[in-house]
C-alpha cells in the first residue's frame, strides 16, 4: 500500500520541476534562519548583527559580537516530512575591519521510496528492487562585509559614536555570492550561481537596511538522467524532462527598526520589513504587475539581554471563501531566546499557512560566541 502510494508522488514531482519557470524558484532560499528571525516573521534586515545576517542582509556581520561566531538551526516541516537545516561560521579579517562568512543551508524530503523499478521484465513484483532517494535544495553562501569608514568591526572603539546598544553608528554594506545545488536522486540536478548585496545605516535608537537578493539575477540550469525516466515517465503518460533553466528575478527588502530601553531591566525593539518582488503578481498584501509588495512586523522583548520574547506577523495575503467573500489572513510566529554568556539558544513556533491550517512548526538554533569576554 505504502510504494503504491509513491508512485504517482516521483511521477509528479520531476514535472514540477522541469519547467523553465520565472516564479517561485528556489524558493527554499526565501524561508530564512535563525530562530529569532523566524519569532519576528523575517523582520531583522535592519537589526541582524550576528552570524545568520550573511543570510539576511551581510552588512549586520560588522556588528557582531567577538572576532567569531558561529550557529546552526534544524527545523523540521509537515510531520517531520520535510529537513530544513542551516549552519554558519563567520570571523572577522583585515586586523578586525571586515567580516568573512560561510554558510550552508539544506532542505530536503529524504527516504523517498523509489518504485520505479518494483515490476521487473518478467513482470514480477519484487520489494527488495525498491530503493529510496532524496530530493534536496543546498544552497553555499560566502559573504563579505565592512564599514563604510575603517573601523573596527563589532561594539564601538573609545572614540566612536554609539547607538543605544553600544554598536558604532554609520553605514556598513557587504555582499553574497552563493551557488546553489539542487537533486533529486538519480533523475536530475541543478546547477545555479547568485548574487546579493545589502548595506545598513545605525542612528541613535533607529537603524536602517535594504537587502538585494539575487540582484544580477540567479539562473539554475537542469539536466535529466532520460535513461533513468524513460520506463517510469512512459507508464505514468508523462512527457520526459528536457534540460531546462529556472529563472530567479531580484528581490528588494527594505527595512527600519527601533530599538529603545524601557528600564534599567527591560528593553523593547520593533522592525518592519518590506518585501518588493520583481516577477510579476503574487498573492500578497499589494499585488502588481511587475512589483508586489509584500510587508512583515516583528516585535522583541528583552529583560537584561539574557531572557527574550519575539512575535511578529507576515504573509498577508487576501483570499475568498466558497461565497465569494474576501477576507484577509496572516502568518503569525512568537519565539523566545536565552543567552548565557557567550552562548545562545533561540526557538520558535511558526505557521506555514494561515491560521485556519494550522501547519505549525517548531525552529530550533543556537549561537556561540568565541573569544569573546564576558560582560
Amino acid at each position: 500500500m505504502t510504494f503504491r502510494v509513491k508512485v504517482p508522488f516521483l511521477a509528479l514531482l520531476l514535472p514540477a520541476i522541469s519547467l523553465s519557470q520565472e516564479k517561485y524558484s528556489n524558493e527554499f532560499l526565501n524561508i530564512g534562519v535563525g530562530s529569532r528571525a523566524f519569532g519576528m516573521s523575517q523582520s531583522v534586515i535592519a537589526s541582524a548583527n550576528d552570524v545568520t545576517a550573511a543570510y539576511w542582509n551581510p552588512a549586520g556581520l560588522t556588528r557582531m559580537e567577538g572576532p567569531v561566531q558561529a550557529s546552526v538551526m534544524h527545523s523540521e516541516y509537515f510531520a517531520g516530512l520535510a529537513r530544513y537545516d542551516y549552519a554558519g561560521l563567520a570571523s572577522a579579517v583585515s586586523d578586525h575591519t571586515a567580516v568573512v562568512s560561510f554558510s550552508i543551508v539544506r532542505f530536503a524530503v529524504d527516504d523517498i521510496p523509489d518504485t520505479s523499478e518494483l515490476i521487473d521484465a518478467d513482470g514480477n513484483i519484487n520489494y527488495d528492487r525498491v530503493k529510496s532517494f532524496s530530493a534536496a535544495d543546498y544552497a553555499f553562501i560566502l559573504s563579505y562585509a565592512r564599514n563604510a569608514r575603517k573601523r573596527r568591526v563589532g561594539p564601538a572603539s573609545i572614540g566612536d559614536s554609539e547607538n543605544i546598544d553600544g554598536e558604532s553608528q554609520g553605514l556598513s554594506y557587504g555582499g553574497n555570492v552563493k551557488v546553489i545545488h539542487r537533486k533529486v536522486g538519480e533523475y536530475g540536478k541543478s546547477f545555479g550561481f547568485g548574487l546579493d548585496f545589502g548595506i545598513q545605516y545605525l542612528k541613535r535608537h533607529w537603524s536602517f537596511g535594504v537587502m538585494g537578493r539575487d540582484i544580477t539575477t540567479t539562473y539554475n540550469s537542469w539536466s535529466y538522467n532520460a535513461e533513468k525516466l524513460s520506463t517510469v515517465y512512459a507508464s505514468t503518460g508523462n512527457n520526459i524532462p528536457k534540460n531546462s533553466t529556472e529563472i530567479t528575478y531580484p528581490r528588494i527588502i527594505l527595512g527600519a527598526a527601533y530599538s529603545t530601553p524601557i528600564n534599567e531591566n527591560f528593553g523593547i525593539s520593533a522592525e518592519t520589513n518590506l518585501n518588493l518582488t520583481t516577477d510579476g503578481r503574487r498573492n500578497v498584501l499589494v499585488s502588481a504587475d511587475p512589483i508586489s509588495a509584500d510587508p512583515t512586523f516583528g516585535l522583541e522583548g528583552n529583560f537584561k539581554k539574557i531572557a527574550f520574547l519575539r512575535a511578529g506577523i507576515g504573509n498577508i495575503q487576501k483570499s475568498k471563501d466558497f461565497e465569494g467573500k474576501e477576507s484577509y489572513e496572516f502568518q503569525p510566529n512568537a519565539g523566545i531566546g536565552i543567552r548565557i554568556k557567550n552562548f545562545s539558544i533561540d526557538y520558535a513556533l511558526t505557521d506555514l499557512g494561515n491560521v485556519s491550517d494550522a501547519l505549525y512548526s517548531n525552529v530550533f538554533s543556537v549561537r556561540l560566541i568565541f573569544n569573546n569576554p564576558t560582560r
